[in-house]
């Protein structure tokens, strides 16, 4: 049996993962950014230019949601730069390996999550945008 912490320690194995610093780079350089958490953990708070996908349908809205099909590479989706959050980590880490198990092959996801951001004090936004 496999615990959770294990799951989430073999999935960070196999993904990339990014700093703050790094993720700040992506922001600018407009590239994909999702926040795998939940709807009300997404309205206390996220990342300027996060699209809010839960961890548990990210795999059915990565090609379909509507802030998210158009930023793809449309010749090749899988050569996408995909940028992905969740509170800590673990999360994310799990939607980075999904996706790459899909053939995605450019796919980040971030240390610490929100949280490691939000220790840095760098900047949350709370308007309201469109829920998956």
């Amino acid at each position: 049996m496999i615990t959770p912490v294990q799951l989430v320690q073999a999935a960070r194995a196999t993904v990339n993962e990014c700093d703050n610093k790094q993720l700040c780079q992506a922001i600018d350089s407009k590239h994909l950014l999702i926040d795998v958490r939940e709807p009300d953990e997404y309205a206390q708070g996220y990342i300027a230019h996060a699209v809010n996908v839960p961890r548990g349908l990210i795999e059915f809205a990565i090609f379909d949601h509507p802030s998210i099909k158009p930023e793809l590479d449309q010749a090749d989706p899988a050569n996408s730069k995909i940028f992905i959050y969740c509170k800590s980590g673990g999360r994310s880490a799990l939607a980075a390996q999904s996706l790459q198990s899909m053939g995605f092959k450019d796919v980040y996801s971030l240390q610490g999550g929100i949280m490691g951001w939000e220790a840095e004090q760098l900047a949350i936004s709370s308007e309201n945008v469109y829920h998956y």
